[in-house]
């Protein structure tokens, strides 16, 4: 019984790590199969023909470089982006200093708190990292660290997704989501026309093969990622995660659900004070499309911080 006791069932969350290298080597392969179906075998040739299919063929393959470019982009800043760590001996700035920390170490995964006397909460503590838990921090049981505002772990870009990379990763999902259609609706008519007319078929088994490939994954793709961005357009415009959707049973209203337009500032907001931009664009809400924030964001915007968040005031729980 005592070894049962002490068993940490989140061990096994280990083997994630290598597997999310093969997820890396995986969407390469995915990424270069489309590439050579849709621009090698199908709308390349197009364009060096000439004709009056030449338009076609440009406007198609620009557009499927500018979504693959905006892809790339995103998924390495996911990838590459710190989601956001707990600073070294953190405490919550209302805490009083001769707080004994200890006496309230908690050992599970999940975001709870314990009541002080005073009916506020207290201060929460990660007994792995030895070290204090924002709010809406969690422990990642494959980083083996606190990730503030933490979402998930996502074996596809071997990363946390959190407070500082959740922006990225969105965009990544629906520029994915966008060019997985285009994929699709650009090799439809090659593919019916393979099973239409047999005498057609004058290309190599291998280019007909990635041509199906190509077709069949990214229309795979497509479906899971309605799902899958649904999901998170729900959890932005209500201002809370993937794991904090467990934790709003008990409560009767989110404290921080500010309005779905204060929501979604919260994760997209960036702001270039430039003049160029603001004369061609008209409105800095354009730049919520690209995978980066402007110094000003990073500095005036608490929730990027990942350590403190607005509240609402008549929040109850």
């Amino acid at each position: 019984m005592d070894c049962c006791r002490h068993v940490n069932p989140f061990r096994a969350c280990s083997v994630l790590r290598g597997l999310g290298y093969l997820m890396l080597a995986f969407v390469a392969a995915i990424v270069a199969v489309s590439y050579y179906a849709v621009v090698v075998y199908t709308w390349g040739p197009l364009l060096l023909g000439g004709g009056g299919a030449a338009a076609g063929a440009a406007a198609v393959l620009l557009a499927f470089h500018l979504l693959l470019a905006m892809i790339i982009w995103c998924y390495l800043m996911v990838v590459f982006t710190d989601p956001g760590a707990v600073p070294e001996n953190w405490r919550h700035t209302s805490e009083e200093d001769d707080i004994d920390v200890n006496s309230r170490i908690i050992s599970d995964n999940w975001d709870a708190t314990y009541p002080a006397s005073d009916g506020q909460s207290a201060q929460r503590y990660c007994s792995r990292c030895q070290n204090g838990k924002p709010p809406r921090c969690h422990h990642c049981s494959v980083c083996n660290r606190c990730v503030l505002k933490m979402d998930h772990h996502c074996v596809w870009v071997v990363n946390c997704v959190g407070a500082r990379n959740y922006k990225y990763f969105l965009l990544f999902l629906v520029y994915t989501f966008i060019e997985t259609v285009l994929d699709i609706l650009v090799l439809l008519p090659n593919f019916i026309e393979f099973f239409r007319d047999e005498s057609k078929r004058s290309s190599s088994p291998g280019d007909i093969a990635i041509l199906f490939l190509a077709f069949v994954l990214n229309l795979a793709f497509a479906l899971s990622l309605v799902c899958f961005i649904g999901m998170h357009t729900s959890l932005v415009t209500r201002n809370t995660t993937s794991i904090e959707v467990h934790e709003q049973r008990n409560s009767v209203s989110w404290k921080y659900d500010l309005g779905w337009r204060k929501n979604l500032e919260q994760v997209f907001f960036t702001a270039f004070c430039t003049l160029i931009i603001s004369l061609v664009f008209g409105t800095k809400r354009l730049l919520w499309f690209l995978p980066l924030y402007s110094t000003e964001d990073l500095h005036n915007i608490s929730a990027l911080h990942g350590l403190e968040f607005p509240t609402r005031s008549d929040a109850v729980v």
